[in-house]
């Protein structure tokens, strides 16, 4: 027979599972979503004491999502690195309005009640949207999250060689150094030819003008003009050398 206690346990673990499914779990993949519909997003780490005194208020808002209309959704940074450069999030916790693809950073009180408010009386209206450039998927933040995401991958490549493998730590840091001034140099060297171009282009030879047919034909009439002055010297030369042969 099962007990009470057995009851009341199950009871309680269906309604937090509820209470959790009202709450979206947003990473890497699936933020996309985020641009569209009307969104309250939290920014959280498991290792984060606020972001546990936060959690049962946000699981409460999760469970008003649907009078409220709106979606609720929690980033984890530690499982999801790459979103605290493109959102650039400095402190946790940190909440986002979102309003089909429009960042706003909330700042208010963090009560369920005072949430409730924000987004019934659309109070973030007053507050000043994300400019273009810091919007999440603008080129900028993309390339930020990229290199967010790159850093991690080399902190894991890092752990994975001194701890795994066995590296020690000296020898890590070595190879990394020489990984980062051999990568770094090649999109430098690029640069530079790149710019020494442009600050001193290459001289070109002037390239010769196509000559028209009225100009070759000048040229033609020139050559035969010469020829026949030069036959007109030779017989003039020829005549008045026979003329002296005569008197002598």
């Amino acid at each position: 027979m099962i007990s009470f206690k057995a009851i009341l346990f199950l009871y309680l673990a269906t309604f937090v599972c509820a209470k959790e499914d009202d709450v979206i779990v947003i990473g890497e993949d699936n933020w996309k979503d985020l641009l569209k519909g009307e969104w309250m997003i939290e920014f959280h780490a498991r290792w984060c004491p606020a972001c546990r005194t936060l959690q049962p208020v946000w699981e409460d808002l999760g469970s008003w999502s649907d009078d409220l209309g709106i979606k609720v959704a929690r980033v984890d940074v530690t499982d999801a690195p790459a979103l605290i450069g493109r959102f650039m999030t400095t402190a946790l916790p940190t909440i986002f309005h979102a309003i089909d693809g429009e960042f706003r950073k909330y700042k208010g009180p963090r009560g369920k009640d005072d949430f409730i408010t924000f987004i019934e009386e659309k109070k973030w209206k007053e507050i000043e949207p994300l400019s273009s450039w810091k919007a999440p998927d603008s080129v900028w933040m993309s390339t930020v999250a990229w290199f967010f995401k790159m850093s991690m991958f080399l902190r894991g490549a890092f752990i994975y060689l001194t701890e795994d493998v066995g590296v020690p730590y000296w020898a890590g840091y070595c190879i990394f150094a020489a990984l980062s001034v051999t990568v770094g140099a090649i999109p430098s060297l690029i640069f530079l030819v790149f710019f020494t171009h442009l600050l001193c282009p290459p001289k070109s030879e002037p390239k010769k003008k196509a000559k028209s047919d009225d100009e070759k034909d000048n040229e033609h009439e020139d050559k035969d003009n010469v020829v026949a002055e030069d036959l007109i010297d030779q017989a003039v030369e020829k005549k008045n050398r026979g003329d002296c042969a005569a008197r002598f």
